[in-house]
């Protein structure tokens, strides 16, 4: 997924709050890069950060960036006010070589759908592009892969090192997610809470109201707490 996934959480929390979406390295409009590794993808959130002249934020993630925002937290707990993590686990073990059949370009979009599992379909609608060759993803599922199995292992160690609120969110009919690890995850590490709302993975596409107002309680305790 890419940046414009978030666009109907900034809407609904503007004024009060400022949204800024990162279409990560490979994903959405980025450039595709050369790797794909842990420090480099901690290493564009601090880069990014630099460049607006941002000294702390809010960090809210979705699966791999969940693991991006918290591990990026954990090496530079100064930056961070708060986390929210949506279908992020502190161990990763995901396979994504399915998502190779999505390579390359297809004569429409209807083709390129047909290519995709029905249940991840809703989801990466967004992220089709119509091009001179054909229809295709904006991102190439070779980096998919790559990607994910750095991604996979074991990151308790990250989860637990911050010391800023955190919010947890699982969809209750994800596949990708499970209860016993989040529950853990929440008991196991201080000032975190834990929401389980209706939806699948990608709660916020599933459950817009739901995930708007677990965020928007977190963020209102926030701003009490500092004021």
């Amino acid at each position: 997924m890419e940046a414009s996934t978030f666009a109907p959480l900034a809407r609904a929390l503007f004024p009060e709050w400022r949204v800024i979406a990162v279409d990560q390295r490979g994903h959405g409009d980025s450039d595709r890069a050369i790797s794909y590794t842990r420090d480099d993808y901690i290493g564009d959130l601090a880069a990014f950060m630099d460049q607006l002249a941002m000294d702390r934020a809010v960090l809210l993630g979705h699966a791999l960036g969940g693991v991006n925002a918290y591990q990026f937290a954990a090496r530079h707990p100064g930056r961070v006010e708060a986390l929210i993590i949506e279908e992020s686990g502190a161990v990763i073990q995901e396979d994504t070589f399915f998502s190779l059949s999505w390579t390359g370009c297809f004569s429409s979009r209807r083709v390129l759908s047909e290519r995709i599992d029905p249940q991840l379909l809703p989801y990466l609608l967004d992220s089709m592009r119509d091009t001179p060759a054909g229809a295709r993803l904006a991102f190439d599922p070779n980096d998919t892969v790559m990607s994910g199995q750095l991604l996979n292992g074991d990151h308790w160690a990250d989860w637990l090192a911050s010391p800023c609120p955190a919010l947890l969110l699982r969809g209750r009919d994800s596949r990708f997610s499970e209860a016993a690890e989040f529950e853990q995850m929440a008991a196991r590490r201080a000032n975190t809470s834990l929401v389980t709302l209706a939806g699948g993975h990608v709660v916020h596409h599933d459950n817009p109201a739901g995930f708007l107002d677990a965020v928007r309680e977190f963020l209102g305790r926030l701003a009490l707490a500092e004021a």
